[in-house]
């Protein structure tokens, strides 16, 4: 398969096969982010991934998942996409799901008829960063779209007919927001309603503009034990009947996971232990 730099994708589609249909992000802004700044944003050719894919029934047989990578890849033209996606379910009729990466910005160019074509040719999820619900955090990070900018392209994805999975980044607001990152985070959640929602949380990459402003003491981060406390007040305030979450990525400290809302009370329950576990406060603080 023909790959260019680094490949990524959501961590629940670690056993799926990449089709990397666009080359790097559309917007590649994000003062957080280092992941595709090796790369300038561009569409490959819809005759080249045909090729590919006919590569990957060759070399593979049959794939239960297909995910459509780089990052932002609902940025192709509906009407290549479609070809696309045709091709893989045809290629692969066993394929249980196809799953691409989006933004803002290619959820708002797509009208909500487009969005449900997609979803009548076979795609099955797409995935969306919210990162926060604060305002100031989202224009401080350099997200490209406001609060409820991000909000109606997330209902709007939801109303096609597509899951929907959204992600959040605990810790994104630091010690000066942390309280409004939470609360309105869980705000924003909750009028999108997704399917899913992951939590990750702030990791500083070298290189990136936010690891800049941790350096000059301009942003600064919150410890694991202040993370979990966020972490309680966002679920405390997050209320979306049947969303499936999860904050069990490596980069979280406490593992949680359940469905919103049946499973709330036992995941802050969990965190609450974690919070009154003196060896958990005591031997973060030791390192920090």
């Amino acid at each position: 398969m023909r790959y260019e730099g680094s490949v990524y994708r959501p961590p629940s589609e670690s056993r799926s096969w990449i089709l990397q249909a666009t080359i790097g992000c559309s917007h590649n802004k994000c003062t957080f982010c280092s992941m595709y700044k090796d790369k300038s944003f561009r569409i490959r050719s819809t005759d080249e991934i045909i090729e590919e894919i006919h590569e990957a029934r060759n070399t593979y047989g049959s794939l239960k998942r297909i995910f459509i990578a780089d990052g932002d890849a609902l940025m192709i033209k509906t009407d290549e996409l479609l070809q696309i996606i045709k091709e893989l379910r045809n290629t692969f009729p066993e394929c249980e799901r196809i799953g691409i990466y989006s933004s803002p910005r290619s959820i708002h160019l797509k009208s909500k008829e487009e969005l449900s074509s997609l979803k009548e040719a076979g795609l099955g999820i797409a995935y969306l960063g919210l990162e926060s619900g604060s305002e100031k955090i989202l224009e401080s990070v350099k997200k490209g779209d406001d609060r409820e900018g991000i909000i109606s392209a997330g209902i709007k994805l939801k109303d096609s007919g597509l899951l929907l999975s959204v992600t959040v980044i605990s810790g994104l607001g630091g010690k000066e927001n942390w309280e409004e990152h939470a609360k309105e985070t869980a705000s924003a959640v909750n009028k999108i309603n997704p399917d899913y929602l992951g939590l990750l949380t702030l990791m500083i990459e070298p290189g990136t503009e936010l690891w800049n402003q941790v350096e000059s003491g301009e942003f600064a981060i919150l410890t694991p034990y202040e993370i979990a406390q966020e972490t309680l007040l966002m679920l405390e305030h997050l209320d979306c009947h049947g969303c499936v979450f999860r904050s069990n990525h490596a980069s979280n400290y406490v593992s949680l996971k359940g469905t919103l809302n049946q499973d709330k009370e036992e995941m802050i329950k969990t965190l609450e232990n974690a919070l009154n576990d003196g060896d958990f406060k005591e031997e973060w603080m030791r390192r920090l």
